[in-house]
């Protein structure tokens, strides 16, 4: 073999190597977890209660941990994001990353809006934060929300600037 068909031969075997990869069941896991991670943030900027019930199972378990809120199921989770849609009507939630292997994971994201309902305020603010889950058949089965609401309170005036 002259140099010419070694460097295509090895130019052959990494291009099917890289193919190979990603066409692999890894790559697929990852792609769905990353579009889990794409459905929580969208059902929660969606401002609807209903369209957040399809990301999670129905005997789900919700913890806000800044607040100790904890739903148990899709009636507790549907009250409680109603109740959010409400304190912060104009709620945006960013992803900034996720990460989800073997049935857990993380979501990193940014969450803004108005206080009109926690603090009733009015004022802006933006907090970041990252939600532990596991996931069972495609669905969160369990997410604890950790940020810090002390930051949120700086922000509308509750507490004094740092």
């Amino acid at each position: 073999m002259n140099l010419k068909q070694i460097l295509s031969s090895a130019a052959l075997l990494a291009a099917l190597v890289v193919l190979a990869i990603a066409v692999s069941p890894n790559a697929k896991a990852a792609d769905d977890h990353n579009a889990i991670a794409d459905k929580w943030i969208a059902a929660w900027n969606s401002h609807d209660p209903a369209k957040m019930l399809p990301v999670f199972t129905d005997d789900v378990f919700y913890e806000d941990v800044a607040y100790g809120e904890i739903s148990h199921n899709h009636a507790e989770l549907r009250k409680f994001a109603a109740d959010e849609f409400e304190a912060v009507p104009d709620l945006d939630l960013k992803l900034l990353r996720s990460s989800v292997s073997n049935g857990h994971g993380t979501i990193e994201w940014s969450f803004s809006g108005t206080d009109k309902g926690i603090y009733k305020t009015g004022k802006k603010f933006t907090v970041r934060g990252v939600s532990v889950i596991d996931v069972r058949d495609g669905k969160i089965a369990r997410s604890l929300d950790f940020y810090d609401s002390g930051t949120i309170m700086r922000q509308v005036g509750v507490l004094p600037a740092q």
